[in-house]
């Protein structure tokens, strides 16, 4: 009897021991993290996009301000791609897609992707006439005082012009334009904003009409009047009704008084841009003396190939998107140009305060007021 509990002590001890063997092989591979236990891997962050539909009210080159139901948001737009084939007009109707929630009018807390031209847009910009007095005329601009007294500066960068009776101080022309003047730039309630609209067409006639050129006078005619010649060159700058221009291969510059001939500049009048003069007379090859300037005809930008424009605007960067740069032109009017396919050959990395030049096609922004850089170049 007394081995048999002896017997039986010992077989529970053989088991007691064994449990503890296998509670601690379990305890150890947990505690030395044993490949076959592994954990959930963590689920990553959802990222929320959304848009927002408003009316543009202004831009500065990386900020834009639209207006939704009255309420005005500002989004920081630096880091946006800017893809609206009607360009940044006040007035008309755009989208901003972003990424993060919009809970208030704080636009802090999201980040603009895009800025595109609405979907299904119903409120399509109408184009609009008015009819001035010239007061200021520069390569990118044009000041109107309206009958009634209302003054403003227009952007005409690329913008087509005829002046059948010339251009000066105190002439009345016609300026077709789309958008809606934006918020004043002074206390004056005469004073207009008109930063950034988009002007079709500026003209002393309207509707404009371009005659057709004039026929080279007979043989017989010729006798009885000096014979029509044409002088080709390339825009310096003007002031007022003074067109300055450099002829072909010279370093000459000439001071064409345009204030009562015949004018059309069918890509508007940037520096670079190529102009034919018609004149009669014999050309000296320095000034206009004993020549008669009867009309001034820029170049056609159309059919021109990317390596053969002209036509160049100056200035200062004072902001810029992922794919475009906002400049202020030397005569005072911002500017915006898509950069992503130009040749960048400056110097400053593109930086707000630098000054470049850059070369753009008129026949690429007809209904736009963002143009297509081609190249830019420190200014």
């Amino acid at each position: 009897m007394k081995n048999l509990s002896a017997a039986l002590l010992c077989t529970v001890f053989l088991f007691s021991a064994a449990g503890c063997g296998i509670q601690d092989r379990l305890t150890d591979l947990v505690n030395t993290g044993d490949p076959e236990v592994s954990e959930e891997p963590s689920l990553a962050p959802r990222v929320y996009m959304d848009e927002i539909r408003g009316i543009v009210k202004d831009f500065t080159g990386n900020h834009l301000l639209i207006v939704k139901d009255e309420t005005v948001y500002n989004f920081d737009v630096s880091q946006a791609d800017l893809e609206c084939q009607g360009g940044i007009i006040t007035g008309d109707t755009i989208n901003v897609i972003y990424e993060g929630r919009l809970t208030s009018t704080d636009t802090s807390t999201v980040k603009a992707l895009k800025v595109v031209d609405a979907y299904h847009n119903k409120t399509e910009l109408k184009e609009k006439k008015t009819y001035g007095q010239v007061q200021g005329f520069t390569e990118n601009t044009i000041t109107l005082k309206s009958r009634s007294g209302k003054t403003a500066t227009y952007p005409i960068t690329g913008t087509e012009q005829y002046y059948q009776g010339g251009i000066r101080a105190g002439s009345w022309v016609y300026l077709h334009f789309r958008g809606s003047f934006g918020e004043p730039l002074s206390d004056d309630p005469n004073l207009l904003n008109a930063r950034h609209l988009k002007v079709l067409s500026v003209s002393d006639i309207d509707p404009m009409k371009i005659p057709e050129p004039t026929p080279t006078p007979a043989p017989q005619d010729q006798k009885e009047q000096q014979k029509e010649q044409q002088l080709r060159g390339i825009i310096q700058g003007i002031n007022m009704n003074i067109l300055q221009v450099a002829p072909v291969n010279s370093d000459t510059v000439l001071n064409l008084d345009i204030s009562s001939i015949p004018c059309h500049f069918s890509g508007g009048l940037s520096s670079g841009a190529r102009v034919k003069i018609t004149y009669t007379g014999k050309f000296n090859g320095t000034s206009t003396e004993g020549i008669s300037i009867l009309g001034v005809t820029g170049e056609i930008p159309e059919p021109q190939k990317k390596s053969a424009v002209s036509f160049t605007v100056s200035g200062e960067i004072t902001g810029s998107t992922a794919n475009t740069v906002t400049i202020l032109s030397y005569d005072g009017i911002p500017l915006t140009f898509h950069t992503d396919t130009a040749v960048n050959n400056s110097t400053g990395g593109l930086l707000t305060g630098s000054s470049v030049r850059l070369t753009f096609n008129p026949a690429d922004s007809r209904d736009s007021n963002i143009y297509t850089c081609t190249k830019i170049e420190d200014a």
